[in-house]
């Protein structure tokens, strides 16, 4: 049994960092997202998802490029 609960807690600690990277931690995936969004003209969900990356992820690359799409979907 502890052997099994020692592989387990092995599993999860190759498994964890492999998951979390996955998850678009930085934004990536909502950017993405949004840029579909924005090829679709619904801009309005763009935005909302833009927004959403700003308050997020403020530190990220895609905070940035989301602020960026932002600014020229307002001209």
């Amino acid at each position: 049994m502890k052997i099994m609960r020692q592989a387990a807690i092995f599993l999860l600690i190759l498994i964890l960092p492999v998951v979390i990277a996955c998850t678009g931690g930085n934004g990536e995936e909502l950017f993405k997202t949004a840029q579909f969004e924005e090829l679709q003209n619904n801009n309005e969900h763009a935005r909302q998802l833009y927004e959403e990356i700003i308050k997020k992820y403020p530190e990220s690359e895609y905070a940035i490029k989301a602020s960026s799409r932002l600014s020229e979907m307002d001209k």
